[in-house]
Formats: C-alpha cells, sequence, structure tokens
C-alpha cells in the first residue's frame, strides 16, 4: 500500500498472527511497539526468542517447565500418589492457583477427535500407562480434569477403560457444577444436568 511501511506492515501480518488479534489490534500494538524506547522492545525481543529456545516440557509429567524435571515432580509437596490428568499446561498452571490440589499431573497435549483425526497415540496416554505401571511412583488415584465436552468425555472414557483392570487404583474426575453467583435460569441444560449428576450430600 502506496505511503506505509513495509517494515510496519511486515509486523503487523506477523502480529495479526497471533490468536485473537486481527489486523487492527495488531497495527495498534505495532504502534505502540514503535513508540517505546529501544531498550523495552529488545526485552520483549528477547523474551520471545527465550520463550521458543530456552523452554522445555518435563519429561515425566510434560508440562512446560524451565527445566527437566519439572518443580512440581521434583517438589516433595506433591508427591502423594495421586496425579491429575489434564489437556494442556494452561490447565496446570489454574489448578496450582487453587492451592487445592497437592498431588502430580499428566499433561496429555490433546484430547481424542476422531474427526480431527486425533487417536489415543496421538496424546500421551502412552506415557500415562507408563507412569501407572511404574512402581515408583506409587499412583494410588487418578482424577481426571478434562473439559466437559465430546472430546473430553471420550477422552475420558477411554483412560477410565484402560485403568479398570487396576483395583488397586481409584479413577475419579472433578466435578462439574453452577459457578458461584449465577443465577439457574442462565445455566444451560448441559451444565443444570451434570451438577444434578455430581451433586453432594450437604
Amino acid at each position: 500500500m502506496e505511503g506505509t511501511s513495509e517494515i510496519l506492515e511486515q509486523a503487523i501480518e506477523q502480529l495479526a498472527k497471533l490468536p485473537g488479534t486481527g489486523r487492527k489490534s495488531a497495527r495498534r500494538i505495532a504502534l505502540y511497539l514503535l513508540k517505546q524506547d529501544e531498550s523495552s522492545v529488545m526485552e520483549l525481543g528477547e523474551a520471545l526468542v527465550n520463550l521458543k529456545k530456552e523452554i522445555t516440557r518435563c519429561t515425566n509429567c510434560g508440562v512446560i517447565s524451565d527445566g527437566d524435571p519439572c518443580s512440581i515432580c521434583s517438589s516433595v509437596k506433591h508427591q502423594t500418589g495421586k496425579v491429575c490428568v489434564v489437556e494442556e499446561s494452561q490447565d496446570v498452571f489454574l489448578i496450582e492457583k487453587t492451592n487445592e490440589f497437592h498431588g502430580r499431573y499428566h499433561v496429555l497435549g490433546g484430547v481424542i477427535s476422531p474427526l480431527d483425526n486425533i487417536g489415543p497415540d496421538d496424546v500421551r496416554i502412552k506415557q500415562l500407562m507408563e507412569r501407572i505401571n511404574d512402581e515408583e511412583e506409587n499412583i494410588e488415584e487418578v482424577i481426571l480434569a478434562l473439559n466437559p465436552d465430546s472430546e473430553g468425555e471420550a477422552t475420558a472414557y477411554y483412560i477410565n477403560k484402560l485403568l479398570k483392570p487396576f483395583d488397586d487404583i481409584k479413577v475419579t474426575r472433578i466435578a462439574y457444577g453452577i459457578p458461584m453467583g449465577t443465577e439457574l435460569e442462565f445455566i444451560d441444560e448441559a451444565t443444570l444436568g451434570r451438577a444434578f449428576a455430581s451433586r453432594n450430600t450437604f
């Protein structure tokens, strides 16, 4: 486009590839960065390069980490015989913020989705079973904390089926229900149904 900077347009094009960022937002970010001093922009660039180059995944649980094993797998506090199975690393970060769970994690790196040609071998289910069979892990409970959509349900069902022969391992799932402060009239049928199915003694 005549009268515009080709370098600016290249930056906008790259920023627009970020999730939830259209060209308008990308242009605003690029112009904001242009106004910042060079050291701030260089620090951002260095942080992004390090994000790709330096960060790793824990070979044990699969969570994004600075080291291997990760701080959770290395922590004495988290050695409780419980393993929480989640879809992605961001789920681990959310659960850790609650300070309610003190076990270990297993990140699948996705869920079974036949429509997307993603089968059990494409996610870290095999690695989970290796951990189950590892006596040093001493796993007593597997908690399924997958998203309550069709793919999450299919994956949870598949894992539960694999764990059926292990009589000494309890398989549980996190409860799904009504968020605090929400009125019933605004709850969808599926969520309300889950709330009834997961009800507890008062």
